[in-house]
């Protein structure tokens, strides 16, 4: 019976890593969801505020379904905030759009790390949905051709978690200085907003190392396959 060492020490841990930063992302928006800003702006108000602040007046803001769903579509101009966050006067809300707004500037400044991500995207969906399997494939017929793509298209994928920390990061940073630049919250609510914004950071953080070891553990299969 063939027991796979690599994926026990190398994946497992990140893992209940991811779990643990989801569960402490949701906790940390819902604690923050239940305390209203002191001036009682939505996080659609604030997000425009914030973009007629930085001179963007071309991107439209609308709401989107669900929950943590609030994103920034490049492509077609649009912020989408969750339900959640859209017409809600909470510091969680108001962070989450502050965040998302970060993603608009960064477009709108030319932000490189941002534009090589969007370039990656299709490379990454391939890889991360083929790879794996190609890899495993190549790894039960021992052809070593099939496994090295499967690599290959892997670490693409790889690639794009990894570029995605500094544009996450840099997002959060610019969220904080414009709230505070602004005078949007408190500095008690600033405070607020800097832990929901940790919290979410943190699942960026894991869903990298598990693709990074994930990626390694491939590595590793191959090279003893060898």
């Amino acid at each position: 019976m063939y027991f796979d060492t690599y994926y026990l020490v190398l994946v497992v841990p990140t893992i209940l890593l991811s779990l643990w930063a989801q569960f402490k992302v949701k906790s940390t928006f819902a604690k923050y969801s239940r305390i209203s800003c002191g001036r009682g702006i939505t996080g659609a108000a604030a997000a425009r505020l914030l973009m007629d602040a930085n001179d963007i007046v071309n991107v439209a803001i609308e709401p989107v379904a669900g929950s943590l769903t609030d994103h920034y579509d490049p492509g077609h101009r649009v912020l989408r905030l969750s339900q959640p966050v859209y017409s809600v006067s909470s510091i969680s809300a108001v962070g989450v759009a502050a965040h998302e707004t970060g993603h608009a500037i960064q477009h709108a400044r030319g932000y490189g790390p941002l534009a090589l991500r969007s370039t990656l995207v299709p490379v990454a969906n391939i890889g991360s949905s083929m790879g794996p399997w190609l890899a495993v494939a190549g790894l039960a017929m021992s052809f070593q051709p099939l496994l090295t793509l499967g690599i290959v298209l892997f670490a693409a994928a790889v690639a794009f978690y990894l570029i995605t920390l500094p544009v996450e990061f840099n997002a959060s940073s610019r969220a904080l200085a414009i709230l505070a630049q602004n005078h949007v919250l408190s500095d008690e609510e600033l405070r607020g907003v800097r832990k929901v914004l940790s919290a979410a950071a943190m699942t960026y953080v894991a869903s990298a190392l598990t693709a990074l070891m994930s990626l390694l553990r491939l590595v590793l299969l191959s090279r003893r396959r060898r």
